[in-house]
């Protein structure tokens, strides 16, 4: 089974200059970048089986890399 990384910029690239400008000039948003590519690099580890891990875990980090998007999308659009 391939599974593709769902970097931030592929999924907004609408979003790509801005997403640039707040990783440099706002800590939340850097904070929140970062730690949505760490769960979204250790969801792909373990739907490739690299890093094995249970259904339950495995669905946790889903909906927990959804939850960084929806705050990340939220400041994009400052909605934040």
């Amino acid at each position: 089974m391939s599974v593709e990384h769902h970097p931030l910029i592929s999924e907004f690239p609408e979003h790509r200059e801005r997403i640039h400008e707040l990783k440099s000039s706002d800590a939340h948003f850097r904070r929140l970048f970062d730690e949505y590519h760490e769960v979204d690099r250790t969801v792909y580890r373990m739907d490739e089986n690299i890093e094995p891990a249970s259904d339950q875990t495995m669905e946790k980090l889903k909906v927990h890399r959804l939850a960084l998007k929806d705050q990340l999308l939220a400041i994009l659009t400052g909605r934040a």
